[in-house]
């Protein structure tokens, strides 16, 4: 007789301070922020701007460390790892996607979405089936000798989300990824990523103000001045 394996924490949070120094002044963006995220959730973190949102998502994802707290991820105790060992955690098990789209201009499609792969030692020929596969996957098959300005905003979104795929992560963070979009090309990728996440298992984890995007996710979490002020599950 077999069963269901339970859900497993791929992040946790404790205690999570953050503080910045503005010349004399010292902000602090996040206070004593704590959460947890189980491996195949879809979490959008929100709340207002300066709230710490996207200061949280750069701690969770190893952009960034938190001046104190504790943060566990894939089930790495991240807090005294080296920046080598940050570097290597990020490339090979967490996948980014960012406001920005951050795609190499003299690349095609194909090269932007297989770099990271060839970064990791790939062969050429098997970055180039996985850059294939997956920007097919995301509607964009088409597209693959195409330059970012041959694309639109939300085509060059989509690139980005195959490009954070293609080491197979086990959570992808995406950083306000429909914010420069018109609504039609941000309702496709944030309908990109609920299918990635459901098909895949991809843990997603996505910071937003527009609560068109936070339909999306199973779960919501709240910040408010740099504190967790509430959690809320998908109503369906």
């Amino acid at each position: 007789m077999s069963f269901p394996e339970l859900a497993r924490p791929v992040i946790r949070a404790v205690g999570v301070d953050k503080e910045y120094r503005l010349g004399s002044v010292t902000v602090r963006a996040l206070d004593g922020v704590s959460l947890e995220v189980d491996a195949g959730e879809m979490v959008c973190i929100m709340g207002k701007s300066g709230s710490g949102k996207s200061t949280l998502l750069r701690q969770l994802s190893l952009i960034d460390r938190p001046t104190a707290g504790q943060i566990e991820v894939v089930g790495n105790d991240v807090s005294g790892l080296s920046e080598r060992r940050r570097a290597e955690l990020r490339l090979s098990r967490l996948g980014y996607v960012f406001q920005e789209y951050a795609l190499i201009p003299e690349l095609t499609a194909e090269e932007n979405v297989y770099l990271p792969a060839m970064m990791l030692g790939a062969a050429r020929d098997e970055c180039r089936r996985r850059a294939a596969q997956l920007l097919d996957d995301v509607g964009l098959g088409d597209r693959l000798r195409h330059r970012p300005k041959e694309l639109s905003g939300g085509q060059q979104q989509r690139v980005a989300i195959a490009r954070a795929l293609v080491n197979t992560p086990e959570i992808l963070f995406a950083d306000e990824p429909t914010a420069n979009l018109d609504s039609i090309s941000g309702r496709i990728v944030m309908e990109t990523l609920s299918r990635l996440n459901r098909e895949r298992g991809v843990t997603v984890i996505f910071v937003s103000h527009d609560p068109d995007d936070s339909r999306y996710a199973a779960r919501i979490v709240q910040l408010r001045d740099g504190r967790l002020a509430a959690e809320t599950e998908a109503s369906g």
